[in-house]
């Protein structure tokens, strides 16, 4: 934890002893280090997206409380930490922000502690309000114009003109905010705003992208619209135009910090003809005169300039698929760095190896193979009745032997006498409900109606006339009764 302050830590304490692994591991990737949020805590927090039993209110939540730091170097590591859960977390977490009412309030933010707080509080500003512009264009739309599919059958080439109307100007607006950013290279001089600078650069490529493909959506659509559309689509081209100098000045200055040619697309423009060809179009629309332009002139302008729009949107998916390839190897690299790592183990300890593969401990004896009580299975309807009765007057063994014998004596009260111990029978019992419950008219042989095994008749047959019979429930009750028969000393039938 070298270089973190005493702020720092006691702040992790406390999540520590609160048992908050996620707010923890927040406040372990803000910290007052001037150095971007380390990837062991990003990559915590954004499987942490992608488990369904985290709060993704409360992950956002400790975010937003981080901004609230007084330091510029919280509260832009803060900012990048939710740009990188944006960007590579599960969707739930932009959906989240998308609807809120607000997010950050960093407007009017500003460190005063130093020289280089003055410098890093106006790139906080701005960062702050394109992560804001950045959910509400999730929100406008219902999804991130930085994840779609982009092609020939892509969401923004496949739009129909009415709703291309309606979100080219959004992705502009977005666009816009990013490109307001305007840092230079000079200006680059810590972690924190690189790794800031790092997550805007690829987010402008992504949305450029985006825009690109709807910019040749509309023009082959322009010269099929109505008046109406074509004066707002040719409005949107050249707000396009604008914004494609603008990104190549953005470009330059990646190229200035280090990043590689090779990640960098190329922007073609396109033909100048073309602006004239939709103006005249228009025009033409509108009852003005123009001079005429053949079909096939209109046609060849407007190829010309798809075709280098589209060269544009070639690059930028190769570098797409660039940065997935470093992505898959880098991903490899480290499924292979675990196993060399698990192979050592496995050499220093080998006991660990077989404890760990095997859910069954080596010093667990032996597996129990019982069978597994079926709790849903439905008993017997012919034995249901005797082994209700069973359940009743078996009683525990223990039970049996605490039971005391008791006699009337002469004073109308009871002496216990010790009674002899019965062998603990492991079979049912088979006891005649026709004698128990009355259907026998000999009320006298209902103690020879109960029929056991060998060992149970040797039981009752030397047991002593008062006792309890623990498998004769007349028999029991007619003993008790003739127990209680306290008035004259005689005991009743």
């Amino acid at each position: 934890m070298s270089g973190q302050s005493i702020t720092d830590r006691i702040t992790a304490a406390q999540h520590s002893v609160t048992g908050s692994a996620i707010s923890k591991t927040v406040c372990k990737a803000t910290t007052h280090e001037v150095m971007g949020p380390k990837k062991k805590h990003l990559d915590y927090l954004i499987q942490c997206t992608n488990e369904m039993n985290v709060n993704i209110p409360q992950l956002a939540d400790t975010l937003f409380e981080r901004t609230t730091n007084t330091s510029w170097v919280v509260v832009f590591k803060s900012l990048t930490t939710t740009h990188q859960l944006m960007v590579y977390g599960n969707e739930r977490f932009i959906q989240y922000l998308a609807s809120r009412n607000t997010l950050f309030n960093l407007s009017n933010f500003l460190d005063k502690s130093g020289l280089q707080g003055y410098d890093m509080s106006t790139f906080i500003r701005r960062y702050s309000r394109y992560l804001n512009e950045k959910a509400v264009s999730y929100r406008q739309v219902a999804f991130d114009f930085t994840k779609v599919k982009r092609g020939s059958d892509g969401l923004m080439r496949t739009m129909n003109t009415e709703k291309l109307l309606k979100t080219i100007p959004i992705i502009q607006n977005q666009m816009d905010v990013l490109l307001d950013f305007n840092v230079n290279a000079n200006e680059l001089t810590n972690g924190v705003i690189n790794a800031a600078f790092m997550l805007l650069f690829k987010d402008a490529i992504r949305l450029f992208a985006a825009y690109n493909e709807g910019i040749i959506n509309l023009l082959e659509k322009y010269f099929d619209m109505k008046k109406v559309q074509c004066k707002d689509g040719l409005d949107i081209y050249k707000k396009f135009l604008t914004r494609m100098t603008r990104i190549s000045e953005f470009l330059k200055v990646a190229e200035q910090v280090g990043i590689d040619r090779g990640d960098i697309p190329d922007l073609s423009q396109a033909p100048s003809s073309l602006l004239d060809a939709l103006e005249q179009h228009l025009a033409s629309l509108e009852g003005k005169k123009v001079k005429e332009s053949t079909a096939a002139s209109r046609a060849s302008t407007l190829s010309s300039a798809v075709s280098s729009l589209a060269n544009t949107g070639i690059s930028f998916t190769k570098v797409d698929e660039r940065e997935k390839q470093a992505a898959l190897e880098e991903e490899q690299t480290r499924l292979k760095t675990l196993k060399e790592q698990r192979l050592k183990d496995l050499q220093r300890n080998p006991a660990t190896a077989t404890t760990d593969s095997s859910p069954v401990s080596s010093m667990g004896g032996t597996i129990n193979s019982a069978p597994a009580i079926d709790l849903f299975s439905i008993p017997s309807s012919t034995n249901s009745m005797s082994k209700a009765a069973n359940d009743l007057l078996d009683l525990h063994p223990a039970f049996q032997q605490s039971l005391p014998h008791t006699t009337n004596n002469s004073w109308g009260g009871f002496t216990a006498s010790p009674t002899p111990q019965q062998p603990q029978d492991s079979r049912g019992l088979n006891v005649d409900f026709d004698s128990v419950f009355g259907n026998n008219t000999n009320a006298n042989n209902l103690d020879s109606s109960v029929t056991s095994s060998p060992n149970q008749s040797m039981t009752l047959n030397g047991q002593q006339p008062n006792r309890l019979v623990s498998n004769d429930l007349d028999s029991s009750l007619a003993n008790l009764v003739g127990n209680l028969g306290m008035n004259n000393g005689t005991a009743k039938k």
